[in-house]
């Protein structure tokens, strides 16, 4: 009986989880796809308890209680700038949670299976516990790259590609063994093994990923977090964990791809790592003299205007200046000029970065453009307002073959006729390749604090 309610309550989570996923897809339907998500693992969590029943019961309970408690403590603190350090974390408990399931599910006992079902269980097992290794060490170094704590360029080692070959085909060898072994204590030791060289593995590809990819690397971990709970799922013998497993991994590669293609990297290339780098010595030096303007100047830059395109950046997110964006946005709308957005596909350090912070601070949906859909009307621009954005913005990517972005699609932000940078300084971004953009004639650069700057920029907009 318990049995039967719990899988109809787990088919219900998984058709909501998949409508979730389709939510999720635009911003106007992504809250309605957050509440479809949550109400589905709720579903999920209370038809296991309930099927668990027992003393398992209470410590299923406890440790859910636990786990809710702390979510929700960091869902609270953290800050939407650190939201893809959150992601990574979250990303390697789940590895870590696979690993462990499949570590607890061979030292069970399973006096019931023999011949090729043990061979196919243990299998389920090993490829388990192998994904979520990897998941848990490289996501644990996409955390630290993101913080800072390590560098963002990439490691790039003699024969890495070799190397990762040789790892992956030892793995592959020790787990015939680890399948083929008589006695439980050998399979024990290969298994461990194993997930030693997986987790090198996993630090390998990650640290050998630069930081203008890292994205695309989260994106990536999104991915092979599915995959290991979807291993999960079948070592437990769980249509739900398949079945979500299956969802998040197919749409993180999917999203991956996407990035990948926005950023004109090679899927592959990014998931070896390093692949194709080219060295930024080979750049070409930007020519050119910066101008320096005020913010009384920016004011009647756009004040005059007749069209405006605001780009945002990391830089925008680090100062939490969305919500002075968004009333600079309704006040220029109130004097009949027209605004839009545009968004890189990788602006921030997340996907969909600065698609939730405009939602957050309430800017319209309809004047928030992709990249494809703007490019073509920055000729007929007066004015473009770049907030603390550098790598998206950068000519370099289609004036200069040797530049390390060289055929990445950007925001061809320098065709409008006049474009204003807000930045600190003229420090390079996070891919470390020095803009053009900064030393063109119709560039102007408003240096300080963007939160600074666009409060400023705000009250010289009411008061004229």
């Amino acid at each position: 009986m318990l049995n039967g309610i719990g899988n109809m309550a787990w088919l219900g989570a998984a058709t909501l989880f998949i409508l979730s996923l389709r939510g999720l897809s635009h911003p106007a339907s992504a809250r309605r796809g957050n509440l479809y998500g949550v109400t589905g693992m709720v579903i999920a969590v209370l038809a296991t308890l309930l099927v668990t029943g027992g003393a398992s019961l209470q410590i299923a309970l406890i440790a859910a209680l636990v786990g809710g408690a702390l979510g929700a403590i960091l869902a609270r603190r953290v800050e939407m700038t650190q939201m893809p350090q959150l992601v990574a974390v979250l990303h390697s408990f789940v590895g870590l949670a696979a690993t462990l399931i499949a570590f607890a599910n061979f030292l069970s006992p399973q006096a019931a299976m023999s011949g090729v079902e043990r061979a196919i269980h243990d299998t389920e097992i090993y490829v388990g516990a192998f994904i979520g290794t990897v998941t848990f060490s490289g996501s644990i170094v996409a955390f630290l790259k993101l913080q800072g704590t390590v560098s963002g360029k990439p490691l790039v080692l003699p024969a890495r590609h070799l190397l990762n070959a040789v790892v992956l085909g030892a793995c592959v060898v020790i787990g015939y063994r680890f399948v083929s072994a008589p006695d439980g204590s050998d399979a024990l030791y290969a298994l461990i093994v194993m997930c030693v060289l997986a987790a090198a593995l996993g630090v390998h590809l990650v640290m050998a990923i630069g930081g203008a990819d890292m994205p695309v690397v989260v994106s990536m971990l999104n991915s092979y977090s599915g995959w290991a709970a979807a291993a999960t799922g079948f070592m437990l013998d769980n249509d739900l964990l398949v079945t979500t497993g299956a969802l998040v991994g197919s749409s993180g590669a999917i999203l991956s791809y996407i990035m990948c293609r926005a950023m004109n990297r090679s899927f592959v290339s990014v998931v070896l790592g390093g692949f194709g780098t080219v060295s930024a010595t080979a750049s070409a030096t930007p020519e050119g003299e910066v101008v320096a303007t005020t913010v009384d100047e920016v004011g009647s830059l756009l004040r005059d205007a007749q069209e405006v395109v605001i780009v945002p950046g990391y830089g925008m997110a680090v100062a939490q200046a969305q919500g002075t964006i968004s009333e600079i946005t309704r006040r220029l709308r109130a004097l009949g000029i027209r605004v839009r957005f545009g968004i890189h596909p990788v602006a921030g350090r997340l996907p969909g970065h600065m698609n939730v912070l405009l939602a957050e601070a309430k800017v319209p949906y309809d004047i928030v453009l992709e990249m494809d859909e703007i490019n073509e009307d920055f000729t007929s621009t007066d004015v473009v307002l770049v907030i603390g954005a550098n790598d998206i913005v950068n000519p370099g990517a289609q004036e200069d073959a040797g530049s390390p972005i060289a055929g990445m699609p950007v925001l061809e932000v320098w065709k409008a006729r006049t474009v204003v940078v807000s930045k600190r300084s003229m420090a390079t971004g996070y891919a470390g390749v020095d803009n053009p953009l900064f030393y063109k004639d119709n560039t102007r650069m408003l240096f300080g604090d963007a939160k600074g700057s666009v409060d400023a920029l705000l009250r010289q907009l009411e008061a004229a």
